[in-house]
């Protein structure tokens, strides 16, 4: 494989420190010593050289390890190629791993030296100081030369991380230690494997923009990826000859006393995502300004014809109406309230995990995450994998745990991490519109297992294995691209963003 840019337009495989350590042994013993790291440091001199062609001077911090290794190497072979290299290492020939040694040997023998000092500027600079088995933070002089990193980025130096930005656990995208220096890159050059922790919590503000070099080993079918990063869904044409019924019926419950507001953007963004008909129950004294949208009694609703979409703005009011929507509701998404009321009532929790397979999908952020799993929002985002894992094997559903990276998890499914989104959706109301957009989703996916089935008032769901956990996938990644989307200047509110939900 040539070096491949990773866009959200393309689905890959995801593997943990664990997965990749086992497919680097396998490797290795098929091939003549040192050829993984070689192949690694001519990976990242070639990016260097495509993405910044015109370098002057680039500057290779190296650590003690077999990541400082790969820097050796790539030091190496840019110093072939005529560029003006300064090389620091933390390491010695002593104490170095048999990688590391080689790779530091052939670069003396090229006519290169370790040097004792920072450059006072570089035009690149190329961090290969922790790798992928690091456990802790930066410290000492790593740090020291990972902060040095950082201000010459911001006084204009383009900064490649060879295979994980130092300081970000390569499993999880959390800081390995908060009050410590990471390195923040521009690009990261992840060698072998593509690692999860790029793609959630911090990893997309430090990973900068994703290469891959699988460094020329083809992956055996015999080892399960840790995660899926997804692609664009597939478009599906909507025919010409359909109507209202076509595409399925969502029903909002939630909008309690003084917070309709997220009723009505939950159920608008479900209308705009497709929805045939969108019906409102209100649990307090409101009233929408949409006509599109039908006002109904809770009562008055046949829940095993419908999506429910139930929590939000529900307030307290919501949890005496979930026993009836829980055990009736043909299909379900639960938001905001519902999870909140679900957390704290142990009967809630056994009706959910009795709900039929494959109907349920449930959305929280990391708060209302760490509340239903009894744990605090720290211990969630510690671990953004196993939290949304734990969520979906608890109670039987499919979980979209919300945040940078939204995870999607369900049982017996490789969990799937969202690549759309940015800031633009830390907003009080765009969970709403999220909620609505799974709703649609999930009601369109109720319609053709009818048609399939041929059975026009049950969701028979041994015909749907899996697709409503492939449904909240797509309607995640609508919901991140529609942000990723947005004009720069454009105004922009959660309102919009429902209306712009097709």
């Amino acid at each position: 494989m040539t070096l491949q840019r990773i866009t959200p337009q393309q689905a890959h495989s995801l593997w943990d420190v664990a997965s990749t350590r086992r497919l680097e042994v396998t490797a290795a013993a098929l091939l003549p010593a040192n050829t993984l790291m070689q192949r690694a440091g001519l990976s990242i001199a070639r990016l260097v050289m495509a993405m910044r062609p015109h370098a002057q001077s680039v500057w290779l911090a190296c650590g003690p390890g077999n990541n400082g290794g790969d820097g050796l190497e790539a030091a190496t072979q840019l110093h072939l190629r005529g560029v003006n290299v300064t090389v620091t290492w933390a390491g010695s020939i002593l104490d170095a791993p048999p990688d590391s040694q080689q790779a530091y040997q052939r670069l003396v023998a090229a006519g290169l030296t370790v040097s004792n000092h920072v450059p006072a500027q570089a035009d690149v600079c190329v961090d290969a100081l922790l790798g992928i088995g690091a456990t802790r933070g930066l410290s000492g002089l790593l740090a020291t030369w990972a902060q040095q990193m950082n201000d010459m980025r911001a006084q204009g130096a383009w900064v490649l991380a060879a295979d994980i930005p130092s300081g970000l656990h390569a499993d999880t995208g959390r800081l390995l230690d908060a009050q410590a220096c990471t390195v923040h890159a521009d690009a990261t050059l992840s060698l072998l494997t593509l690692k999860p922790g790029l793609f959630t919590a911090h990893g997309r503000d430090v990973a900068g923009e994703v290469w891959l070099d699988d460094l020329q080993v083809s992956i055996s079918n015999q080892e399960q990826a840790t995660a899926i990063l997804q692609g664009l869904p597939t478009e599906k044409t909507l025919k010409h000859n359909s109507h209202k019924g076509s595409y399925g019926d969502v029903a909002v419950v939630g909008g309690a006393e003084g917070m309709c507001g997220a009723a009505v953007l939950a159920a608008s963004a479900a209308m705009h995502a497709g929805a045939g008909r969108v019906f409102v129950s209100f649990l307090g004294q409101c009233q929408s300004n949409l006509p599109e949208l039908m006002v109904r009694d809770l009562d008055s609703l046949k829940m095993s014809e419908l999506c429910v979409v139930a929590g939000c703005g529900g307030g307290a009011a919501i949890a005496q109406h979930l026993p009836k929507l829980i055990s009736q509701a043909a299909l379900l998404v639960l938001d905001a309230d519902a999870l909140n009321a679900v957390a704290t009532d142990t009967h809630l929790q056994a009706l959910l995990r009795e709900r039929p397979a494959h109907t349920t999908v449930i959305t929280p952020h990391p708060l209302e995450a760490a509340r239903l799993l009894g744990c605090n929002s720290a211990q969630v985002q510690h671990d953004r994998l196993s939290a949304a894992r734990a969520l979906a094997e608890q109670f039987q559903c499919t979980a979209v745990l919300k945040g940078s990276g939204t995870v999607i998890a369900a049982p017996s499914c490789i969990p799937v991490i969202n690549p759309t989104g940015n800031a633009l959706l830390a907003r009080g109301g765009t969970g709403d519109v999220l909620a609505g957009i799974v709703g649609a989703a999930l009601a369109a996916l109720r319609h053709r297992a009818e048609q399939a089935t041929n059975k026009a008032a049950n969701l028979v769901a041994d015909t749907t294995e899996g697709a409503a956990f492939t449904a909240a996938c797509h309607a995640v990644y609508q919901h991140g691209a529609l942000a990723d989307q947005w004009p720069t200047h454009a105004p922009w509110s959660p309102s919009l963003l429902a209306a712009a939900a097709r």
